[in-house]
C-alpha cells in the first residue's frame, strides 16, 4: 500500500493534472469564439499547465523508487528536477504571452488592429477560474507543506500565478465590454510579468537544492541544540550537509576524550546518529567522525 506521505503528493498531482485539463478546453474555446485575447493566452497558459503536470508526475514516480547500487541516497533529487521543469516551463509560458500580448495592443493602439467586443460567457469562464484556482492553491500548498517536497511547492505556486492570470483576464474582458478594447491584452501582459519573476524564484530555489544549498546557519543551531549535554560529547568540530530531494545527509565530526577506548567512542557516534535523526526531520542519514579531544571542561 502507498504511504499516505506520497497518496498525498499524488492526489496533488492528479486533481491539479484534471482540473487544469478542464479549465484548459474551456479557456481557449471561449478565448477563441468569445473573442477575448487575454483569455485564451489564460487558457495556452493552462494547455502549457498539462503538459507539465505530465512532466511532474513522470519524476514524481522514478523519485519515489528506493535506493539502489548507483543511486545510495534513493532518486529524491528528481523532485528537486521536476522544479526546475516547472520553472522552465513558467518562464517559457510567461514571455509568449507577454509577446503576444505587446503586439495586440501596439496593433490596437496604431490602428492596424480592431478588437471586438468580449462574449459575457467568456467573463463567467474566467470568474470560474479563479475560484478553481483559490481552491487548488490552498490544497496543493498544504499537500507541499506536509510532504516538503519541492516540485509541489512549485505546483502550488503554479496555481496561484493562475489566480492572478485569471483576475487579470477577468479585469481585461470588464475592461473591453465597457469600451476599452486594448484593456484585455494590456492586462494580459502585465499578468505575464507576474507570472516570470514567480518561474525565475522556482528555478532558482530549485537550483539551489541541486547545488547542495542548504540553510546552513539554522541546520548547524539545530544541530548544536540537539547535542547539548549529550555524555561524552566534548566538541562539535565541523559539519557538512548534502541535499537529496526534500532529505538532508549529514557529515559531523565530534571530539571526544582521547583517553576512552574505541568501543565507547564509537558509542558516542552512535548517540549523536541517533540523537540527531530523532530530533531532525528530514534529516535520512548522519555520518559521523570522531577523534581524540583534551576534556578541558572544569
Amino acid at each position: 500500500m502507498m504511504p499516505s506521505h506520497d497518496r498525498a503528493i499524488h492526489s496533488a498531482i492528479n486533481i491539479g493534472l484534471v482540473a487544469n485539463f478542464i479549465l484548459a478546453i474551456l479557456k481557449t474555446a471561449f478565448g477563441i469564439f468569445g473573442h477575448s485575447a487575454a483569455l485564451l493566452a489564460d487558457g495556452i497558459n493552462s494547455t502549457s499547465d498539462v503538459a507539465y503536470y505530465i512532466v511532474v508526475k513522470v519524476f514524481i514516480f522514478f523519485a519515489g523508487k528506493p535506493p539502489d547500487r548507483e543511486h545510495p541516497y534513493g532518486h529524491s533529487q528528481l523532485e528537486s528536477i521536476a522544479a526546475l521543469t516547472v520553472g522552465a516551463f513558467i518562464i517559457t509560458t510567461a514571455i509568449a504571452i507577454f509577446w503576444d500580448a505587446i503586439n495586440s495592443v501596439y496593433e490596437i493602439a496604431s490602428g492596424t488592429s480592431s478588437a471586438s467586443q468580449v462574449a459575457e460567457a467568456a467573463l463567467w469562464v474566467a470568474v470560474l477560474t479563479i475560484f478553481t484556482k483559490l481552491g487548488l492553491t490552498f490544497y496543493t500548498q498544504r499537500t507541499a507543506s506536509q510532504s516538503g517536497n519541492a516540485a509541489i511547492l512549485a505546483l502550488a505556486r503554479d496555481h496561484r500565478n493562475d489566480i492572478f492570470s485569471a483576475c487579470g483576464a477577468t479585469a481585461g474582458i470588464i475592461l473591453n465590454r465597457i469600451g476599452y478594447t486594448w484593456g484585455d491584452p494590456l492586462v494580459g501582459a502585465i499578468v505575464a510579468v507576474i507570472i516570470l519573476i514567480t518561474g525565475i524564484q522556482i528555478l532558482r530555489e530549485s537550483s539551489a537544492d541541486l547545488m547542495d544549498a542548504v540553510p546552513s546557519d539554522a541546520l548547524e543551531q539545530q544541530v548544536r541544540t540537539a547535542l547539548q549535554n549529550l555524555p561524552g560529547l566534548l566538541a562539535v568540530e565541523e559539519m557538512q550537509a548534502h541535499r537529496f530531494g526534500p532529505y538532508l545527509i549529514l557529515h559531523i565530526t565530534i571530539g571526544v576524550d582521547g583517553a576512552l577506548s574505541v568501543a565507547r567512542g564509537d558509542q558516542i557516534a552512535s548517540d549523536v546518529e541517533n540523537k540527531l535523526t530523532n530530533e531532525i526531520s528530514l534529516l535520512r542519514r548522519v555520518y559521523v567522525h570522531y577523534h581524540p579531544l583534551q576534556d578541558n571542561r572544569t
